[in-house]
C-alpha cells in the first residue's frame, strides 16, 4: 500500500477570506516505510501573506512572488498523489485549501482515501494535546529543526508520528481484532472523508521491521 504524507502552508487560515497555498510538501510511504520519493514546491499565492501566517512559516511576499503559480504544478502534484492514501494532520484545513486551488484551475476535488492523524490522536488520547509538536513530545521524536512550520519538515515529523500512532495498539484501534475494527470504523471519519483503511498484517510486519532498524531511539 502506497501512502503520501502531506502538508501545506498558506497565506492565512480561511479559504473564504481568499487565502491561498504558499507551500506543498509530500513524502511517499510504501508499506509504512519512506520510499525517498517526495513532492515539494513553493507557490506564488498572488496575494499578500497575513501577519499571523508569516509568523508561522516565515515566507515573505517578496520570496513567494518569484515562485511558480499553482496552475504550473497542479498536474504534477495530482500525479504524485494519484491512487494513494493521504496522511494529513488536520485534514479538513489542508484539503479545503487544496480543493480551492484545484477549483481555481478547473480541476475536481481530491477523492483519495484519507487518514487524519489529528482525529486518530484525539480518539487515542482523549483530552490530551494532539498538535504535531505535542505528539512528537509524546513519542520522543526530535522536532528541534521545526523552528518554523515548513511543509517538508512537518511531513517528515508526521510520518514518524503516524507510524507511532498506528503501532501503539489501544483498545479503540486494535489492529489484530478484525471484529473490533469493523465496530470502530465510524469513529475516525468526518462528513466528507472516506473511512480509514487500516494496515493489513503484512504492512504492520514490514513497518515493525523498519521501526526496529531505524527508530531505536523511540524505544521500539
Amino acid at each position: 500500500m502506497k501512502e503520501v504524507v502531506l502538508d501545506t502552508e498558506t497565506t492565512g487560515f480561511s479559504v473564504s477570506e481568499g487565502h491561498r497555498i504558499v507551500e506543498i510538501g509530500c513524502i511517499e510511504l510504501e508499506n509504512l516505510i519512506p520510499t525517498n520519493k517526495k513532492f515539494h514546491c513553493y507557490l506564488n499565492p498572488e496575494r499578500k501573506v497575513s501577519d499571523k501566517a508569516f509568523e508561522v512559516h516565515g515566507y515573505s511576499d517578496q520570496f513567494l512572488s518569484t515562485q511558480k503559480k499553482f496552475n504550473e504544478v497542479g498536474e504534477i502534484f495530482l500525479e504524485f498523489i494519484k491512487d494513494k492514501r493521504l496522511i494529513i494532520h488536520n485534514a479538513e484545513f489542508d484539503l479545503g485549501h487544496l480543493n480551492n486551488e484545484l477549483s481555481i484551475i478547473g480541476k475536481k476535488k481530491i477523492n483519495n482515501q484519507i487518514i487524519d492523524t489529528l482525529l486518530l490522536a484525539r480518539d487515542k488520547y482523549p483530552g490530551s494535546p494532539a498538535s504535531l509538536d505535542a505528539l512528537c513530545k509524546r513519542y520522543r521524536i526530535d522536532n528541534s529543526k521545526r523552528t518554523k512550520h515548513t511543509a517538508l519538515i512537518d511531513c517528515d515529523l508526521l510520518a514518524k508520528v503516524y507510524i507511532n500512532l498506528i503501532d501503539q495498539k489501544e483498545p479503540t484501534l486494535n489492529f489484530t481484532d478484525q471484529e473490533s475494527i469493523s465496530n470502530k470504523q465510524d469513529i475516525i471519519q468526518s462528513s466528507y472523508f472516506k473511512k480509514i483503511i487500516l494496515p493489513n498484517p503484512d504492512e504492520l510486519k514490514k513497518h515493525k521491521e523498519y521501526l526496529k532498524n531505524h527508530l531505536k531511539k523511540n524505544n521500539f
